[in-house]
């Protein structure tokens, strides 16, 4: 018997043509902002406390991008399942908690960082023209 996915609530944040990802302290890949929810949370709200605890700031807008389930990056064997918004932030992002680094990544390039596999197999192919434009 296969153990139950992790789930998560994640937020691609996309400007000027690039990603927002973020990587845990003490882990090798790069991965979108966001966390699992707690018992009964709703998305909207389990996006707003793990932004404001990895990140520092605030979530703008988030409109659900779609659910992906894939490899976890950081729990060997285990499968994550992720409901991943498209959205902005409200202000100036800082580093906290277990988040050791950003980066933007730009989108269409091969990234230059290991990125999560949901992320690389899921999330970049959903993202349209208009964000690879920077539109």
């Amino acid at each position: 018997m296969s153990a139950e996915p992790i789930r998560v609530v994640t937020l691609a944040v996309v400007r000027d043509g690039r990603l927002l990802t973020v990587r845990k302290r003490g882990t090798e890949r790069f991965m979108l902002p966001g966390g699992k929810p707690d018992t009964g949370e709703a998305d909207v709200a389990t996006l707003a406390r793990e932004v404001a605890e990895e990140l520092r700031c605030a979530v703008a807008t988030s409109t659900l991008l779609g659910e992906f389930s894939a490899m976890a990056a950081n729990e060997p064997g285990r499968r994550v399942l992720a409901r991943v918004y498209r959205g902005e932030l409200d202000g100036e992002i800082e580093l906290a908690a277990e988040i050791e680094a950003l980066h933007w990544l730009v989108l269409g390039a091969p990234s230059p960082v290991p990125l999560a596999p949901l992320l690389a197999e899921h999330v970049l192919p959903v993202l349209t023209d208009d964000d690879l434009r920077g539109v």
